[in-house]
């Protein structure tokens, strides 16, 4: 079954997460869509708050059976393969624009391995005017600049990209991801140190090498650029 279908689109909802997660309790097959026109509770890494304003993103969940290891590398190179030459992935799940690595799209996945089931959460500025947000938001967002009436034909076009890259070895994606890290030789911080990112291992974890020691794996957590 492909990607999108069946498709549940609601005007306004708190989370699409919620609902797909919903929807993936009670069965609902591989590839079950669930968008929304407006989230008044959209979620981030961390439970961080995704503002988008009404009609003018793409909020997508997509409830995936059996996924992939790598899902939420996949899903930043496809977003990515719709976004531009200057999309970039900026580990481990936003996709921002360069040169600024202004944040135009975000990446949530959430499941229960155990039961065989995720649902991949994703949200593009597809036609947000960044001069409308509000001044701290509008200075770290990016937009593709397209109208309203577009979202749509973006999700054609995000589906399609995920079908592709979904069905590609973990190796073509990790080379794929490669291509577009927007951290690589970049000094960054983290809870526990700094360093200087040196791209992403075989397992999709980032590699940093402080200026003290050592190279490390981090599987996640908060990476911040120094500036």
């Amino acid at each position: 079954m492909s990607l999108g279908s069946p498709r549940v689109h609601l005007r306004q909802t708190g989370s699409t997460n919620e609902c797909a997660r919903e929807l993936a309790v009670r069965g609902a097959p591989h590839g079950t869509l669930l968008t929304a026109s407006e989230q008044t509770a959209g979620r981030g890494r961390q439970g961080r708050s995704w503002l988008a304003p009404a009609r003018q993103a793409l909020l997508c969940s997509l409830v995936l059976r059996d996924p992939p290891t790598p899902l939420s590398l996949i899903a930043g190179v496809a977003v990515c393969d719709i976004a531009g030459e200057n999309a970039r992935v900026k580990w481990p799940n936003d996709v921002v624009i360069a040169p600024s690595l202004a944040k135009l799209a975000g990446i949530l996945v959430e499941g229960r391995p155990q039961e065989g089931w995720a649902v991949l959460g994703i949200g593009i500025n597809v036609a947000v005017r960044i001069d409308e947000l509000p001044a701290d938001v509008g200075a770290r967002a990016a937009s593709m600049g397209c109208d309203p009436a577009e979202i749509e034909l973006v999700l054609g076009g995000l589906l399609d990209a995920l079908e592709r890259r979904l069905a590609q070895s973990a190796q073509d994606v990790l080379d794929a991801w490669r291509k577009r890290d927007a951290l690589l030789g970049r000094d960054v911080s983290w809870a526990q140190g700094s360093g200087r990112a040196q791209g992403i291992d075989e397992r999709g974890r980032l590699i940093v090498e402080p200026e003290d020691g050592e190279r490390l794996a981090l599987d996640a957590g908060e990476v911040h650029l120094t500036v």
